[in-house]
């Protein structure tokens, strides 16, 4: 345990990267862990589109601007139809499905030397025309991938280490 903690501890969110290309084996451990992501039911209701060529990403960053400099990207959706509902409320999990998986590239991510951060803010119908595929899902994240930039552009930032006490957001009952 003491290792994911550190892992868990260490990763942050990377505003900044170098040039260097992430490797196709990199990208296939990351959708890896995706796919190991626990969901609902085990019914899996998300999809993945990972962006990389110039031409892909110059159209993915003109619906937002926190790409970074972001050599490749995932982009992570939800499908609704396809997710578990809890009967006494109504509650589709598609998002929080979607969430996990997430949750697992970004820890993926950190564990191999690459950087990401969690990107919501992104102009959604927008993406959904400029990339067709994403048709039919409730595009959740973008991740932009790669190696960190040097210095403090691409280090943590100075709230990293803030972080609330479990007195204050655990209650024991």
């Amino acid at each position: 345990m003491t290792d994911f903690l550190q892992l868990a501890h260490d990763r942050y969110s990377c505003r900044a990267f170098c040039d260097r290309p992430v490797e196709d084996e990199k990208i296939d451990a990351l959708i890896e862990a995706a796919i190991a992501a626990p969901t609902a039911v085990d019914r899996q209701p998300w999809r993945a589109w990972v962006v990389r060529s110039p031409e892909a990403l110059e159209r993915l960053g003109a619906c937002t601007r926190f790409l970074f400099g972001a050599r490749a990207v995932i982009m992570l959706g939800a499908a609704p139809d396809e997710a578990w509902v809890r009967k006494y409320d109504d509650r589709n999990f598609a998002d929080v499905d979607a969430s996990i998986v997430g949750t697992h590239i970004m820890l993926a991510a950190a564990d191999l030397g690459l950087g990401t951060t969690w990107v919501g803010h992104f102009d959604a119908p927008a993406v959904k025309e400029a990339f067709p595929q994403t048709a039919g899902y409730d595009l959740v994240a973008l991740f932009p991938l790669g190696y960190p930039a040097e210095g403090e552009a691409g280090g943590p930032s100075p709230r990293h280490e803030e972080r609330r006490g479990a007195d204050e957001l655990v209650s024991r009952l």
